[in-house]
């Protein structure tokens, strides 16, 4: 799981990264809005803790932006703001969460691991997730319509991410099984979904 911080009190950010970093969580901070942008255009995050009151553009505004690229990861804000109008339109906007300045240690686990507890009927690998049950693939929140082949074969190398899947394995989802047919598959799932599938000669294709 990945966690973006915007806070300009670089201590602070610093402190909770390396809290954030013992739970296992990969952190990255950004100490401006401009940072920010720029973090989130290359990098995908499950998650954004966000402080409100920054001195260039506040984290509301941030959030805006993000909304309005379509970017729907969700966000915690941390702030010591107290004024519910301010509040209220953080949430107005898409804030998940938010926590007042100062907080206790373990409350503020708490609220970061609940926004990040994933579904049970859900398989995720990096910006892609499989809702298990209905057979919905998302990349970045928006849908990729994938044939019924095509979802189990990504389910299936998703589910053994970092294990080889043999090729008779993947070819038992075809009622004609077929050598070529597989690879041209393959090759439709990484165009649509852009991510690597690494074909391993003689074993099958993994997913690392």
């Amino acid at each position: 799981m990945k966690i973006l911080i915007l806070e300009d009190d670089y201590i602070l950010a610093d402190s909770l990264k390396e809290l954030l970093t013992e739970e296992n969580f990969e952190v990255d901070i950004a100490q401006t809005p401009e940072e920010a942008y720029e973090k989130t255009f290359h990098n995908t995050y499950n998650l954004y803790i966000f402080d409100i009151n920054l001195p260039e553009e506040n984290g509301i505004e941030v959030l805006k932006n993000l909304r309005e690229a379509d970017d729907k990861t969700p966000v915690i804000y941390i702030s010591a703001l107290t004024d519910i109008k301010t509040i209220a339109k953080a949430f107005d906007i898409g804030a998940e969460d938010y926590i007042k300045k100062p907080f206790e240690i373990e409350e503020f686990l708490i609220r970061v691991k609940a926004k990040l507890k994933t579904p049970l009927n859900t398989v995720s690998y990096k910006n892609i997730e499989i809702d298990t049950s209905q057979n919905i693939v998302k990349k970045n929140g928006k849908i990729v319509p994938l044939g019924h082949i095509q979802y189990n074969i990504l389910k299936t190398l998703v589910e053994n991410k970092g294990r080889i899947v043999s090729k008779d394995t993947l070819l038992s989802f075809f009622e004609q099984q077929n050598d070529n047919a597989l690879r041209v598959t393959i090759k439709k799932i990484k165009d649509k979904l852009d991510i690597d599938i690494k074909s391993i000669r003689g074993q099958g294709y993994i997913i690392e």
